[in-house]
């Protein structure tokens, strides 16, 4: 049973930094494709970063040079590095796993990133 847990959000002052962590249990980490996606109100889930199994990393140009995303395959988790956060960052974020041959998706619960004074 595949299961990714999210951690690390909460509330955080404009020009703050968070990071999150994505645990994976039930799959076999290095097949997968994963990726944070985040999403408000009334709005699209959006993509916001993702890494493949060989270190390729893709970011929405809205976090370029802000957010760093990594992964570590041995320990099944992934990272999301928030630098500069600004109040349109707000939202729900969901970890994200794609297997590479199959494409079959998963989703985290989700956890909640505040960017306020």
């Amino acid at each position: 049973q595949v299961q990714l847990v999210e951690s690390g959000g909460g509330l955080v002052q404009p020009g703050g930094s968070l990071r999150l962590s994505c645990a994976a249990s039930g799959v076999i980490f290095s097949r997968y494709i994963m990726a944070w996606y985040r999403q408000v109100p009334g709005k699209q889930r959006e993509l916001v970063a993702a890494v493949t199994n060989g270190g390729m990393m893709n970011y929405a140009d809205s976090v370029k040079g802000r957010f760093t995303i990594s992964r570590d395959n041995a320990k099944k988790t992934m990272d999301l590095h928030m630098n500069r956060l600004k109040p349109e960052d707000t939202a729900v974020y969901y970890c994200h796993a794609r297997e590479v041959t199959t494409l079959t998706n998963y989703w985290g619960r989700g956890t909640q990133v505040t960017v306020s004074s």
